[in-house]
């Protein structure tokens, strides 16, 4: 490969269960660069199991960054990773023109390429209203009263998540508009490195199968366990996630364990769907099925990197 006048960054994004960490150590691996992770779930060390963090095997073939680098109880908002990400894709570029950036949390990888929309001010009673209204009445309610403001953003934000939830409702009732049409308008952000976008899919059901059988490997290799540990801080938000928040209510003899495991299951299909819907948004994803990776990719990127142009 030619010597590169500038500096890259390869966003690699997917479902849940698509093969990211795959793909991201085969081009870590190709380029001899380093992988920052833009997937929030993993950032938190008390939580392994229910994340899919990488293996150790797998976290020693590529060096990742913000993996496991928080605990549960720091807070830690997307725009501190995005101000975060940003300083250290300037330092891995002095030694390296390519950084891998991977994940399946669009907020986040949205955050460090293109920068934060922007949200106007409303008043602080409007989120103290509504976190009381998810205390008293719970989440349940809070989804609905989104799907009636605005059904995009209740298609693709992450609605079991209590604090996005909320965030989306306070914007829609301050501001008189739908959260999403906030989205994407005038970013101003600047980055001083140029992206490549590859997208990993399959056909709805081959993502379904592979959802399923990740969460039985999870159950096997200890979830329960690991959630059990971590039921007394259920209230965190870094707790308000699936495959955590089942088997909460399986601890308080809501759910049985079976139900709990289907659950995991289909909240975690929920959560797939919405990925798509985000990412399919982005026409410039390259998009390479599962079963083709990772040669096309690595075929498809040596161009795009032939035709640099000035930034």
């Amino acid at each position: 490969m030619k010597e590169l006048k500038q500096n890259y960054v390869i966003a690699i994004v997917g479902t849940t269960a698509i093969g990211k960490t795959t793909l991201g150590i085969a081009l870590a691996k190709h380029f001899k660069c380093e992988i920052i992770s833009a997937d929030s779930r993993q950032f938190f060390k008390e939580m392994t199991i229910g994340t899919a963090v990488p293996t150790k095997e797998e976290l020693k073939e590529a060096k990742h960054h913000f993996i496991q680098n928080l605990s549960i109880f720091d807070n830690y908002s997307v725009g501190d990773f995005e101000k975060d990400a940003l300083k250290k894709i300037k330092e891995l570029h002095t030694k390296n023109n390519i950084v891998i950036l991977l994940g399946g949390s669009g907020l986040y990888i949205d955050a460090v390429l293109e920068g934060l929309d922007y949200f106007p001010k409303v008043a602080k009673t409007i989120r103290e209203n509504l976190k009381k209204e998810l205390e008293e009445k719970g989440i349940e309610v809070l989804q609905e009263k989104l799907k009636k403001l605005d059904n995009k953003s209740y298609c693709t934000i992450e609605i079991s998540n209590p604090q996005r939830l909320i965030r989306a409702l306070e914007i829609c009732i301050g501001t008189g508009k739908p959260y999403a049409s906030f989205l994407n308008k005038d970013k101003k952000a600047k980055r001083n490195f140029k992206t490549i976008k590859i997208g990993i899919t399959a056909d709805r059901q081959v993502i379904y199968n592979r959802i399923n059988k990740r969460v039985d490997i999870m159950v096997e290799n200890g979830l329960v366990e690991e959630a059990k540990a971590l039921h007394k801080y259920k209230k965190l938000n870094a707790l308000q996630t699936v495959g955590y928040r089942e088997l909460f209510s399986y601890f308080e003899n809501v759910f049985t364990l079976d139900f709990a495991i289907e659950e995991i299951k289909k909240n975690t299909r929920r959560f797939a769907k919405r990925q798509i819907t985000w990412f399919k948004r982005d026409k410039t994803i390259k998009w390479f099925y599962y079963d083709e990776l990772p040669e096309e990719s690595i075929k498809y990127i040596h161009l795009q990197l032939s035709e640099e142009k000035d930034i």
